[in-house]
Order: C-alpha cells, then structure tokens, then sequence
C-alpha cells in the first residue's frame, strides 16, 4: 500500500491519526476473521517469535484488542518445570492447540530450542539437534491435521533493540519486561543472529513458511502484520440479522434493597 506523504511526519513515521485509523480498519477485519473462524470450524495457530523488544507483544496487544478470547487466545508459556523437562518437547505445547473454531497466538513458541535454548546451553546438542529434525514433521502433522499455521519472525535492529531496553529500565510501568535474560541477549547478539540463521535452514518450508516483519519501527509492524495475517487466512464477512432490543419491563413490584446497605468503591475520581 502506496502511503501519501499526508500520513507521514516530518522525519518519515507515521502520523498518529493514519496509524490509529489503519489500525482501527484492520481490527474491525479482525472481527470478521474471528467470526469466520467460528462459523467455519477453523483451527488457527499463529506463533510470534524474535529477538526480545522485538515488538511482538505489542502487536498481540493489538490483535487481540476486540475479540473474543473464547475464541482468540494467547499463550505465553513459561519455563518448564521438573516434569515438563522430562516429556517429549513438543508435548508441554499440544494442550493449547486449537479446537474447531478457534485462533491461538503463541507469544514464543516450540521455537524456544532453536532460540534461546541453544544460545543459553538450556538444552544439549543431541536435543537441539532432534528439534530440528522432527520440527518440520510436527508442523506437517498439524498442518494435515487441518490447522492453519502461520509464522512470523519480528526482525529488529541491534541499535533499535538496545533503545528499547534503555526505555524500559527508565519506565516503572515496563521495567518488568526487562529480565536478565534480557541483558544477556545483548552480549549474545550474534549468537542469537546464527541460531535465527540454523533455524530457519531446518524449518522455513514451503509447506510452513517463515514471514519476516521488519520491527525496526513499532507502529509499521503492527500494520504491516495485522495486514497480512488477514490476506493468508481466507475469510469473508458474515451478514447478520438486524438486533432489536426488547422493551423494557419496569416490574413495579421489585423493591431495591436500601442503597446505605451497600459497599461501595471509593469515588476518588
């Protein structure tokens, strides 16, 4: 989509306004995707994954902003404990995917090994190595299985990466997100970069596809994914019967229990 130089600000972002109706367009399409996928019965899993401070979160927050989550949901799995260690990898992720007529958005994924796993030295070589075999079959099974899989990989520069941490540590209201695992995968830059790399060697395929989002600039990403998360599932809008609410019943034999007797939240705004 060709952008007049109308939405643009002088040091070429975009304009608040164009970015806030765009998103608000999009999210309205979202609506109608989340029906279809009812009506239909479809199975959707969308993972997320990139650098940290890459800006998925970010574009979740804003996908899941107007739906339903009984039928839009996020997962965002944390370590694995004793006992998940133990099970066949793929297993701690099977319970969370979708039943007919719901979407799943994994914030981080089974890619985990071939990410921060590897780099960490969370997981040894005989296992990574066995993800990378057996996750192009898994996919395949989920996929003939009747799910639709879409991947995507927030790219963000090193400098941008960097000013993201900066303006966490200096934000009470983002410094959680900024963990020591963080700090690390700042010195492990490039470490992360060949992991990407191997990754996607072994598990970009024709059959399941990796989509990179270029992140480097927030409100773009957000955009630019929402966008083609719409064109890759196949949906159309489903017309609904005209809502006409009921008049109302004013039961004149409901006496209201006296209102003093009630505890209310403190009016301090």
């Amino acid at each position: 989509m060709e952008e007049s130089k109308d939405h643009l600000t002088s040091n070429g972002k975009l304009t608040l306004k164009f970015y806030e109706k765009e998103l608000n367009r999009l999210q309205i399409e979202l609506v109608r995707l989340q029906e279809w996928i009812k009506k239909e019965g479809l199975k959707v899993v969308v993972i997320f994954e990139g650098r940290d401070a890459a800006g998925k979160g970010g574009t979740i927050k804003r996908i899941i902003q107007n739906l339903n989550p009984r039928i839009c949901r996020v997962v965002a799995l944390g370590t694995p404990t004793e006992r998940e260690k133990t099970q066949w990898y793929f297993q701690r992720y099977v319970p969370h995917l979708p039943a007919a007529g719901e979407m799943v958005l994994l914030d981080r994924s089974w890619y985990n090994r071939a990410g921060v796993e590897k780099v960490m030295d969370f997981c040894n070589n005989d296992e990574y190595w066995e993800f990378l075999r057996s996750c192009p079959n898994f996919e395949r099974m989920l996929i003939r299985s009747g799910v639709i899989l879409v991947k995507y990989w927030f790219s963000v520069s090193q400098d941008e990466q960097e000013k993201r941490f900066k303006s966490r540590i200096n934000d009470p209201a983002k410094r959680w997100k900024l963990s020591p695992m963080d700090i690390q995968s700042m010195e492990k830059y490039i470490e992360y970069s060949k992991a990407k790399d191997e990754m996607f060697a072994y598990t970009d395929t024709k059959l399941s596809p990796w989509f990179m989002v270029d992140a480097d600039d927030k409100k773009r990403a957000r955009l630019n994914c929402i966008h083609h998360l719409l064109s890759v599932i196949p949906y159309q809008q489903i017309e609904h019967e005209d809502i006409v609410l009921p008049e109302r019943n004013d039961n004149k034999g409901y006496v209201r229990p006296p209102l003093e007797e009630m505890s209310y939240v403190p009016k301090v705004y």
